[in-house]
C-alpha cells in the first residue's frame, strides 16, 4: 500500500499497482518506463504491462504491472535502520542511482508544446520568475497552515527562509530542463535482494500542475531532504540522539552528492546539476512537507519541523 494507490503482489512474481482513482490518458508513466528500458536503465522494477479501460466515458490508466523484487523494503524502513546504525555507505549507491536515472531521463524527448533542454534567455528568465513565485507561495501557504507553537517558530524564521528562496530568481538556473522523477525520496527507493530500485514515476501527488520538465536539482533536493526526514524518524521512533541523527544526515547528504556529481562528470553531463538551486529547492520542499502534513497527514509535521529547527537554530534567525 502506498499513499495514493493500491499494490497487490501476485505469486511473488509480479506487482499490480491499481491507480486510485484511475488516471486519464495519456499518462506519462508507461512512456517513461519504456524509455528507461530503451536507455538501458535497469534499476527499477521491470515494467510488464499497463491496463487501461473506459471509466466515465474516458479512456484511463487502471493499473501498472511490474516485476516483483524479492526481499524489497522501502527507504522508510531500510534507511532508518542505516540512520540508527550511523552508516552512510548506502549514500554512494543512491547518488549513482539518481545520476544514472537523470542521465537516462535527459534523453527522453519532450512532447509537443513542452519546453525542454536549454532555453532562450527570455524563456529562462520567465521560468525562473515562475519558479521563484511558486516557492514563495509555498512558504506563505506553509506559514498560513502551520498553527500553534510550530507556526510561531516558523514566523520568526520566515525572513531567513525567504532570502534563501529568493536565490531562485536572483541566480538564474543554468542547467537544462529534463523529465524528472518528480517525487524522488527514499521511500521511492527499494533495497532488494540484488541492490536498489527506484519506483513510482507518477509525479508528486501533493503538488498541483507540477511541470514534468524541470532542473535535475529538483529531484536531488527532494532526495537530500528525505535523508533529513529519515533522521527525524530515527529520533522519534528509534530514540536516536538528535545530534547523532543530524550528523548522520549531513554525512549521508555529502556522500550522496559526491557520488552524484562524480557519475555525471564521468558521463560528460556535469551540466545537469545546477548547485545554486539545491538549497532553495530544499527549503521549498520543507514548506511543501508542512503543507502536506496539514492537509493529509498531521502526525508527519514533526519531520519537516525537526529539519527546519536543525537548519535554522535560534541564534541564526536575525
Amino acid at each position: 500500500m502506498d499513499q495514493t494507490n493500491y499494490s497487490v503482489v501476485v505469486d511473488e512474481r509480479v506487482v499490480v499497482k491499481w491507480l486510485t482513482p484511475p488516471a486519464p490518458l495519456p499518462h506519462p508513466t508507461p512512456e517513461i518506463l519504456a524509455h528507461l528500458v530503451e536507455a538501458g536503465f535497469n534499476d527499477t522494477a521491470p515494467p510488464y504491462a499497463a491496463l487501461t479501460g473506459v471509466v466515465d466515458g474516458r479512456e484511463r490508466l487502471l493499473a501498472l504491472v511490474t516485476g516483483y523484487l524479492p526481499e524489497a523494503r522501502d527507504g522508510w524502513e531500510w534507511c532508518v535502520d542505516e540512520a540508527e546504525r550511523g552508516a552512510t555507505g548506502f549514500a554512494t549507491d543512491l547518488g549513482r542511482l539518481a545520476a544514472d536515472l537523470h542521465l537516462a531521463l535527459s534523453t527522453l524527448p519532450a512532447p509537443d508544446g513542452v519546453v525542454a533542454g536549454r532555453q532562450t534567455a527570455a524563456a529562462g528568465a520567465e521560468a525562473d520568475r515562475a519558479q521563484a513565485d511558486r516557492a514563495q507561495a509555498a512558504l506563505a501557504e506553509a506559514l498560513e497552515l502551520t498553527g500553534g507553537a510550530d507556526g510561531a517558530w516558523l514566523a520568526a524564521r520566515v525572513g531567513a527562509m525567504r532570502r534563501e528562496l529568493a536565490a531562485l530568481e536572483t541566480a538564474p538556473a543554468t542547467s537544462p530542463l529534463i523529465r524528472i522523477h518528480g517525487d524522488l525520496h527514499v521511500g521511492q527507493i527499494l533495497r532488494w535482494r540484488d541492490g536498489y530500485a527506484v519506483i513510482d514515476f507518477d509525479g508528486n501527488p501533493t503538488v498541483a500542475d507540477a511541470a514534468p520538465y524541470q532542473p535535475a536539482a529538483r529531484d536531488v533536493a527532494q532526495l537530500t531532504t528525505s535523508l533529513d526526514h529519515v533522521a527525524q524518524v530515527a529520533i522519534k521512533r528509534r530514540s536516536t540522539p538528535p545530534d547523532h541523527a543530524a550528523a548522520w544526515a549531513r554525512r549521508a547528504r555529502t556522500t550522496l552528492l559526491t557520488a552524484y556529481r562524480r557519475r555525471l562528470a564521468e558521463s560528460g553531463r556535469a551540466d545537469l546539476l545546477d548547485e545554486s538551486l539545491l538549497r532553495p529547492f530544499e527549503v521549498e520542499q520543507e514548506c511543501r512537507e508542512l503543507i502536506y502534513a496539514t492537509r493529509h497527514l498531521p502526525r508527519w509535521r514533526y519531520a519537516p519541523m525537526g529539519v527546519l529547527r536543525t537548519w535554522y537554530p535560534e541564534e541564526n534567525t536575525a
